[in-house]
C-alpha cells in the first residue's frame, strides 16, 4: 500500500486509489501519516477536524472516522489506540514524504561531498515526488497547521538542487526558474541570492544588481531592515553560514559583510558578492560564461 501526502492526500492498493470519505476522513489519515508512527492524541485530531466549534458528537464522528479508516486500509497498516489518541504504524506500506526524506538526505550527502551531478539527480527525484498543491483536500485547520512548514522543507531541498545545478555550470537555464521563484517569494532572501549568482554567471550584471536593489527596497518597506547591516538583521547569511560565521571575507575587490551582503551598494561589489557565495571549491576555480571568478 501507498500513502501520499506531497499534494492531494490519498491512499493506493496495488495502483488503485482507495475511496475515502470526504475531507475530515482524509483529514485524520494525513494527521496520522505526518506524525510518523507517533501519537496524535484526541485533543489534536479535533482540533484539526474542528478547531474551537467542536460539535456535541465529536468523540463519536472521530471513533467513527478512525474506524472507517481501519476498514478501507485493511491489515496492511495497523491503527492503534494509545494514551487517548491514536498511532498509524505502516507496517510494509509506504509513505511519500519518508521516501522524500530518504532522497534529500542522499542529495544533501553528495552536495556536501563535492558529487554534484549525483546530487542532482537525489534531490530532482525527491522534488518529483511533490504533486500539486499539498494537503489541497482536507480540512483548512489542517493546512494551516502543517502546510507553511511543508513548503518550507519543500523550499531547502530546491535549494540545494539548485546550488547544484549552479556547480555543474547550468545557471542559463537556472534563470528563469530563479526569477519565478524570487516573484512569488520576494522575501525569500536565500532564493534572491542564488538568482543573482545565476545572472553574474551568465554575465548580467546589471540584471544581478537590480535584484539586489529590489530586495533591498522589499525588506525596508515591508520589515524595515537594510540588508547593508550586521548579521543580526536576518537578512541572507549563505557567506556567513559557508565560512562559520567569520566577520567578513575578502574575496577579489570585494568584501563580503556577515551578514552574506556587500559592504558598499557599488554594481561591481554587488556582482562581485554574487559571484562569490555559494560557489563550491571545485566550481570557484571554473570559467563560467560570465566574467572570471574573482575568488583569489
Amino acid at each position: 500500500m501507498e500513502f501520499c501526502v506531497l499534494g492531494p492526500v490519498s491512499a493506493w492498493r496495488d495502483g488503485v486509489e482507495i475511496p475515502l470519505d470526504g475531507a475530515k476522513q482524509r483529514t485524520v489519515l494525513a494527521a496520522l501519516l505526518l506524525a510518523r508512527e507517533r501519537i496524535v492524541s484526541d485533543a489534536q485530531l479535533c482540533q484539526l477536524l474542528w478547531d474551537e466549534h467542536l460539535p456535541a458528537t465529536f468523540a463519536a464522528q472521530l471513533y467513527n472516522y478512525v474506524s472507517r479508516l481501519r476498514r478501507y486500509l485493511g491489515d496492511e497498516v495497523e491503527i492503534v489506540r494509545k494514551c487517548s489518541g491514536y498511532v498509524l504504524r505502516l507496517k510494509d506500506s509506504r509513505l511519500d514524504i519518508n521516501e522524500f526524506t530518504r532522497l534529500a538526505g542522499l542529495g544533501r550527502e553528495a552536495l556536501r561531498g563535492g558529487r554534484y551531478e549525483e546530487a542532482g539527480q537525489w534531490l530532482h527525484e525527491a522534488l518529483g515526488l511533490w504533486r500539486d498543491a499539498t494537503l489541497s483536500n482536507v480540512t483548512d485547520h489542517l493546512v494551516e497547521a502543517e502546510a507553511h512548514r511543508m513548503a518550507e522543507v519543500r523550499t531547502t531541498v530546491l535549494e540545494d538542487r539548485i546550488r547544484a545545478d549552479l556547480a555543474l555550470g547550468r545557471q542559463a537555464e537556472l534563470v528563469l526558474e530563479l526569477t519565478d521563484l524570487v516573484a512569488a517569494q520576494p522575501l525569500h532572501e536565500q532564493l534572491r541570492s542564488l538568482l543573482m549568482i545565476a545572472l553574474v554567471r551568465c554575465d548580467r550584471q546589471a540584471d544581478a544588481l537590480a535584484v539586489y536593489h529590489e530586495g533591498r527596497r522589499i525588506l525596508a518597506d515591508e520589515l524595515g531592515v537594510d540588508p547593508g547591516g550586521g548579521a543580526d538583521r536576518g537578512v541572507p547569511g549563505g557567506a556567513r553560514r559557508a565560512h562559520g560565521g567569520s566577520s567578513g571575507v575578502r574575496t577579489g575587490r570585494c568584501a563580503i559583510s556577515r551578514s552574506g551582503w556587500p559592504t558598499s551598494g557599488s554594481a561591481s561589489t554587488s556582482c562581485e558578492w554574487a559571484r562569490w557565495t555559494y560557489v563550491p571549491q571545485s566550481a570557484a576555480r571554473r570559467p563560467c560564461c560570465g566574467p572570471a571568478s574573482c575568488v583569489s
